[in-house]
């Protein structure tokens, strides 16, 4: 599929892919060091009746970078006027990993244009903690980092991925992922060039890192924010979904989620499935989101 472009009142180009056509319309939200193009699996297995968009969030992929992000805010400032650009009133939200904080930010700071909201393997509503490590490389939990380009010092989640960035190391991007994400199943060796590359384009990794940490919709400090309680005004029907074999994104942070909208959620869990189950179980993820979509 190629990508098309829209240029948004902020002047930032959002490049994105679309496919099908109807009353209802999806909109996908990927995750770090991804694109639109992650979802090329998804995409190829869900009917033609439902519109769907998948746009590379500001600084992904082939969308422009002109303005740093600060927060998860400031993307959905970008998909919201990219609906009203596309004249789009309201969609089922589905976000993956850090896309699951944007879906979250999204329907709480307008759920009059959210119907319906997806999280795969997300991140919790109280940020994806990014803690200091000390010389041996151990976490030392509840020490934070004060800034942005503090976080991209980071020697375990962070630098490394900066590293391949910046001298386009693709044998240590297949490597990284093949132990992170894909931990069941492998992509096809096109798909993994391809994603790879998109990975490759990304050009704020460590503002990502820092939106991530700072995201907090819970009524407690988390370390980096004071918590906006805004998780509490969530009421649109949910699905969280993930996989047993994730090492990204913890079953506690998922837990955390349905719990906290424990009134509106369903919870799918995928036995052999890692961090991405476009690649794990595409079919059973895509029959599970379409009678979600259709209930």
């Amino acid at each position: 599929m190629e990508k098309r472009q829209i240029v948004l009142p902020n002047n930032e180009v959002i490049h994105y892919l679309e496919k099908g056509q109807g009353d209802q319309t999806l909109l996908l939200i990927h995750g770090n060091f991804s694109s639109g193009l992650y979802f090329t699996p998804l995409l190829s297995r869900m009917p033609k009746d439902i519109r769907i968009l998948a746009p590379d969030l500001r600084g992904f992929g082939d969308s422009s970078y002109h303005e740093r992000i600060t927060s998860m805010a400031d993307f959905v400032s970008d998909l919201v006027m990219f609906l009203k650009v596309k004249q789009i009133e309201k969609v089922t939200v589905l976000g993956w990993s850090l896309g699951g904080g944007v879906a979250l930010e999204m329907a709480a700071r307008h759920p009059e244009m959210v119907e319906k909201l997806i999280l795969i393997s997300s991140t919790t509503y109280r940020g994806y903690p990014l803690y200091k490590k000390d010389e041996n490389g151990q976490i030392r939990e509840g020490d934070v980092y004060a800034s942005p380009e503090e976080i991209g010092n980071d020697p375990i989640q962070v630098k490394p991925l900066l590293d391949a960035q910046r001298d386009k190391n693709f044998p240590v991007m297949s490597y990284i992922f093949d132990v992170s994400i894909y931990t069941v199943n492998k992509p096809t060796m096109e798909e993994t060039r391809i994603w790879i590359e998109e990975s490759l384009k990304q050009r704020n990794l460590i503002d990502a890192n820092w939106a991530l940490a700072t995201l907090n919709m819970s009524g407690e400090h988390n370390g980096y924010t004071a918590g906006t309680n805004t998780i509490s005004t969530l009421k649109m029907p949910v699905l969280h979904t993930w996989g047993k074999q994730d090492i990204v994104v913890p079953e506690a942070m998922v837990m955390d989620n349905v719990k906290a909208l424990k009134d509106n959620s369903t919870l799918v869990v995928y036995d052999q499935c890692g961090h991405s189950p476009f690649v794990d179980v595409p079919d059973a993820l895509t029959k599970d989101i379409v009678t979600f979509m259709q209930s």
